[in-house]
């Protein structure tokens, strides 16, 4: 089931930052796929591996390199387990703080390396990065969030899991 999405989280990144390419991708970018980050406060790792690995994949369509698919990559990581483990430790309610953080990593790294492939000022590369991080991670995924945190899909979910499965299996 980890793996299973974990591959899931990685195959919805790309393909939806890939299908949307026009505004995908390049400094002013709502990258609609990064809808998805938030998500990783209530999946953790198969959502932190697959988000990271979907932005590789997806970056290797973005022609802009070795650097933008590691970088995008990295920054997906290390927003993801930020905000996972911000949650993790101080609870759901920090959610909009796991939020916040996902928007400014995103932000900086993905911004710093395309001022610098893409010959821009530095604060320019921020900026655009800051709106469309904001618009897709800041107001799409936390509705996104929102929606898939209420209880009753959280309790479906987790009723069709294998740890739920196997200790249904023993309690027969």
């Amino acid at each position: 089931m980890q793996v299973a999405l974990t591959a899931m989280f990685a195959a919805l990144y790309a393909v939806g930052v890939v299908f949307l390419g026009p505004i995908s991708f390049q400094v002013f970018q709502v990258r609609v796929a990064d809808a998805l980050l938030p998500l990783a406060m209530v999946f953790g790792w198969p959502a932190i591996i697959g988000l990271s690995l979907g932005a590789f994949v997806a970056n290797v369509f973005g022609g802009l390199g070795p650097v933008d698919m590691i970088g995008g990559a990295l920054a997906n990581f290390i927003a993801t387990f930020l905000a996972w483990h911000i949650v993790s430790r101080k609870g759901k309610r920090w959610s909009p703080i796991g939020i916040g953080v996902e928007i400014l990593v995103v932000t900086l790294v993905v911004g710093t390396y395309l001022s610098f492939l893409l010959a821009i000022p530095l604060l320019l590369s921020w900026f655009g990065l800051l709106l469309g991080s904001m618009t897709a991670i800041g107001i799409l995924g936390s509705i996104l969030l929102y929606a898939l945190s209420r209880r009753h899909i959280v309790s479906f979910l987790d009723s069709h899991s294998p740890r739920h499965e196997a200790m249904g299996s023993v309690q027969k």
